[in-house]
């Protein structure tokens, strides 16, 4: 069986290059680099799991925690664009992600998880920024990540999309187009993305005159059921707006479903504008305006942060915001006077 001393005497070099090759460290000249991995392909060379563990004290293992409040676990477009993107840079690096069951909050913490599985990295996404669990978590100094969650300690930071922003985009692009009643559909009111995005659409009303009526901010759910029921209260309203911003795209689905159903079309009646720009936006009838949130990059970023946090004992990894991108398409338009 080929070891890390064969490699090292294939490639010229000292089994403490081969080893920090390995184990992405930044030290190592490019030339030398090539050469060590191009062996290792080379020889299908893999390291042993277990030797390497109890040589660095670590597991090469990184724990995912998430919740969509809708029980919709990896088949949610969002959090398949982050995973995939996690798992990219995490396979680069030699490291693997355990993705924790989703009843796994009934029995165990957040630490008792990391403690049990002896993960040397959380990545957590979803819950609530309250959540007394997660104290316990920081506590324990785990090198934390939390996408879409502004939480930040001596050993945690998070990654997370531009909300405010991206809701101002959605609300100037209708103001832009003659739209003055413009009502929002909400996610789960006690998500960040939520708050930021409601944040961000009275801020743009604000700033562009336009009055801002209770009845027009809707509380819903992130789910293409949760946007046909809030729609259906907005159709009920005798004074209804003529556009709406959804906090997601399954909302903004399910809304359109709904207007439909109505005998009322898209985007003659309503204009809509939805949040995430996942697959399925581009494909619907009509495609649907939507504001872009960066998906892969952010689950790459959140993989290069908890891996910083891993091997990094002194200094604190800052947070990031990534911007989002408006992607205009057919389901708004000019409103017609």
């Amino acid at each position: 069986m080929l070891t890390i001393k064969d490699i090292a005497k294939k490639a010229g070099v000292s089994v403490a290059t081969v080893s920090k090759v390995m184990n992405g460290y930044d030290d190592i000249g490019e030339v030398t680099k090539a050469k060590v991995l191009k062996i290792i392909k080379e020889n299908n060379y893999r390291p042993n799991a277990n030797a390497q563990s109890l040589r660095t004290n670590k597991s090469f293992l990184v724990g995912l925690f998430f919740k969509d409040h809708q029980d919709s676990g990896v088949k949610h477009p969002f959090f398949r664009g982050i995973i995939s993107g996690l798992e990219e840079r995490l396979l680069e690096n030699n490291y693997d992600m355990i993705l924790f069951s989703a009843n796994w909050e009934d029995q165990f913490s957040y630490l008792e998880k990391c403690q049990f599985r002896n993960v040397d990295g959380a990545i957590l996404m979803g819950m609530p920024k309250d959540d007394p669990k997660l104290q316990e978590l920081l506590q324990a100094k785990i090198p934390s990540v939390f996408i879409d969650l502004d939480i930040s300690d001596e050993k945690a930071s998070y990654i997370i999309s531009d909300n405010e922003e991206g809701a101002r985009k959605a609300v100037r692009h209708l103001a832009e187009l003659g739209h003055e009643k413009i009502a929002v559909i909400e996610g789960e009111e006690i998500t960040v993305p939520t708050q930021k995005r409601l944040a961000g659409y009275r801020a743009e009303m604000e700033a562009q005159n336009l009055k801002i009526k209770d009845k027009w901010i809707i509380q819903g759910k992130f789910s293409v059921d949760g946007g046909y029921q809030a729609m259906e209260e907005v159709l009920k309203l005798k004074n209804r707006p003529t556009a709406i911003f959804c906090m997601g795209d399954e909302i903004a689905v399910g809304a359109m479903k709904a207007i439909e159903e109505a005998g009322l079309s898209v985007p003659d009646d309503f204009s809509i504008v939805g949040f995430d720009d996942i697959e399925i936006s581009q494909y619907l009838n009509p495609a649907l305006t939507t504001v872009r949130q960066k998906k892969e990059e952010m689950g790459i970023e959140a993989a290069d942060m908890v891996l910083e946090l891993i091997n990094n004992h002194e200094e604190k990894v800052g947070f990031e915001i990534i911007d989002t991108e408006l992607v205009v398409r057919n389901s708004t338009k000019k409103l017609e006077k």
